[in-house]
């Protein structure tokens, strides 16, 4: 079927439902079995009960926001897990820390889905620019474009010249990673007179794909279309040529729900993202992403039958995605506590042109900002800009984190 990775995409909703409700039963007993936290929390459920999202509706909330006391509490993964950790395949920590297992199988994340209806097909050469180190994103993407059977370069973050030399040596058809950093590279291979032609297609995530960035990227040849997924969950949502929304992938269960609380809302109305894994390593259960969007009606129009989500329309909380990372108000609370001399501090996010830029801005009269860069880049793992500003300048709102990015 060359139009579709497979006939799961194509199912009639109905039977759809009924496939995933009846692995859901079997996740939810492997989980009560394996899982010492999800025993816990789902003691005295009876699998065979949940039959519908009525009756799923009913189960608990694991937030994504509690997973670093969790996983404080009893290390590495709070219990979550349904293996023993020897037994998996890679640990990666993400900013938090929160700690994020990888089972053996192949296509563990289930990117190759996304890849392949952005076009990525066998014998295709990906240029991959997400992080392997630490972070699970580069990971993600090669083990999804080897399930496809194509070849990857390993290119990673940064080292924007020798990315742009590697494109015009090895000739890749298509690229992974955030968008904003392939019109980088695409600048640099222009500026250097590099051919970057055997580029065009593209597989991003990691922070917004605004239309202009998206017409910017075209005009160089490459048609980008997003994906959206966790380091948590694997992929959730992606889009197809029709680039009408986000189609769920067939691996998960998604709702939209008032955000702080398991209840969903009406089609259309803007919620949390919760969404269930089929996973056996690592069965999430009703795991509340922080992020906002919306059900959209219908199907698309590209002929795959999935529920479809608007996209990635924010956070639910004050956590927010930097440059593809999170950022947690905790971390922002301990760069403060390594810096007595910071009263008050707030992480103020924005953006420049395609790019984001973060600014820590911290009450004080005598605070070294170069000190406090280097610490906010060691344990974010990011680099962003210190401003020092008078005692009792900031807002009292309780606010850490100020994400005040907009998109067109």
């Amino acid at each position: 079927m060359a139009d579709f990775y497979d006939t799961l995409e194509t199912r009639h909703p109905e039977l759809r439902e009924l496939h995933l409700f009846a692995a859901l039963r079997e996740t939810i007993a492997h989980a009560q079995r394996r899982s010492p936290y999800f025993a816990k929390i789902l003691a005295g459920l009876r699998p065979e009960d949940v039959s519908d999202r009525a009756e799923l509706a009913k189960l608990p909330v694991t937030r994504k926001s509690d997973l670093i006391e969790l996983q404080k509490a009893k290390p590495p993964f709070g219990g979550l897990t349904a293996v023993q950790t020897g037994d998996l395949g890679r640990i990666f920590q993400s900013p938090g820390p929160i700690y994020d297992p990888e089972g053996k199988r192949p296509d563990y994340w289930r990117t190759a889905r996304a890849l392949y209806a952005a076009g990525f097909r066998r014998g295709n050469i990906v240029h991959n620019s997400f992080s392997y180190h630490f972070t699970p994103a580069g990971t993600m993407f090669e083990s999804g474009a080897h399930a496809i059977g194509c070849a990857v370069f390993p290119a990673g973050v940064g080292n924007t010249e020798l990315q742009a030399r590697a494109i015009a040596d090895l000739r890749p058809n298509g690229y992974a990673g955030t968008p904003s950093f392939l019109k980088i590279i695409l600048e640099k291979a222009r500026d250097m007179d590099l051919d970057y032609s055997s580029l065009t297609k593209a597989c991003v995530t990691g922070e917004a794909l605004p239309p202009s960035l998206r017409a910017e990227l075209k005009e160089f040849g490459v048609a980008a279309y997003q994906c959206y997924g966790t380091a948590d969950l694997g992929l959730i949502a992606y889009e197809s040529p029709a680039v009408e929304g986000m189609i769920a992938d067939e691996g998960v269960i998604i709702e939209i729900v008032r955000p702080g609380t398991g209840d969903p809302v009406a089609e259309g109305e803007v919620g949390e993202v919760l969404v269930t894994t089929l996973t056996p390593e690592y069965p999430l259960i009703r795991f509340a992403t922080g992020d906002l969007s919306a059900l959209l009606p219908g199907t698309s129009p590209c002929g795959r039958t999935n529920m479809r989500i608007k996209g990635w329309m924010g956070r639910a909380d004050q956590t927010t995605k930097v440059k593809g990372m999170f950022v947690h108000p905790q971390q922002i609370a301990e760069v403060v506590k390594r810096h007595p001399e910071v009263l008050r501090a707030r992480l103020v996010v924005d953006r420049d042109a395609s790019n984001d830029v973060m600014t820590l801005r911290c009450e004080s009269l005598d605070a070294d900002p170069d000190a406090i860069a280097a610490t906010m880049h060691s344990l974010l793992k990011l680099k962003g800009n210190v401003a020092i500003v008078g005692p009792g300048s900031l807002p009292n709102d309780g606010k850490v984190i100020d994400d005040i990015r907009t998109y067109e």
